[in-house]
């Protein structure tokens, strides 16, 4: 199955999507009709960093031995055709990435298990402060600040989808990065194994499960998108923040 959330009636409602027509309580509506919202509603954003091979040797990072974990917080996230507001940085850069959205409360899940928590995957761009991140040992300034979690535009359920996913990125058309999931270190039944041995997810926590090589910089005026097979185009703008 495919879902979106949107704005319907001036409120945030979810509708499952059939071609081009979104179904809300028994109501059809064309998916051009509305606007989308990021397709989960989290507790928290857990990421995690190099778990591709080729990012680590572009970051000068030794391959780890479990997943490299951290946190972005709910208030950074924004959905398809929201604005970046860069902070003021000399570096800013782009991470496009898979998503997992994790459909029910879940602790201690084992790898074999994981895929009965997943509702569904999306899109992601992991936007970082990079020089914020070369100087911050726990990356709350680099990888939390306002709208630097992009999630969208649909989410779709496992079942949908055929693996490996293709991930690319782009900026202003260029193709910045490209790639695919076969290529991640650690896959997403191992992550969830992972955060789940200390952490408990609730319904609607997101997964970012980190970016290929590729990663550079954006400024104001420019268009990112984030492509994945199966799922979609994640689109957003670029402007300076206040």
């Amino acid at each position: 199955m495919r879902w979106v959330r949107v704005i319907e009636n001036g409120q945030a409602q979810w509708g499952e999507l059939i071609g081009d027509i979104v179904l809300i309580a028994g109501q059809r509506r064309q998916l051009s009709e509305l606007r989308l919202l990021p397709p989960a509603q989290p507790t928290k954003i857990v990421c995690v960093g190099v778990n591709y091979r080729d990012h680590a040797q572009e970051m000068g990072r030794k391959i780890p031995e479990r997943p490299a974990l951290f946190l972005k917080p709910p208030s950074a996230l924004i959905g398809p055709e929201d604005t970046i507001y860069l902070p003021n940085s000399p570096r800013v850069d782009y991470e496009g990435e898979l998503a997992v959205v994790i459909k029910e409360r879940c602790r201690r899940v084992k790898a074999s298990e994981a895929h009965t928590v997943i509702w569904g995957y999306t899109c992601f761009n992991d936007i970082s402060d990079r020089a914020a991140q070369s100087w911050e040992l726990n990356w709350v300034r680099a990888k939390g600040f306002d709208t630097a979690a992009c999630l969208g535009p649909i989410l779709v359920s496992l079942d949908e989808l055929l693996e490996p996913l293709t991930i690319e990125t782009r900026v202003n058309g260029k193709v910045r990065q490209r790639s695919d999931t076969s290529q991640m270190i650690f896959t997403v039944p191992q992550i969830i194994e992972e955060i789940t041995s200390f952490m408990t997810l609730e319904p609607g926590d997101i997964i970012a499960t980190g970016t290929p090589s590729g990663v550079g910089p954006l400024v104001p005026g420019d268009i990112v998108e984030v492509e994945i097979s199966g799922i979609g185009i994640l689109r957003n703008y670029v402007a300076q923040g206040a």
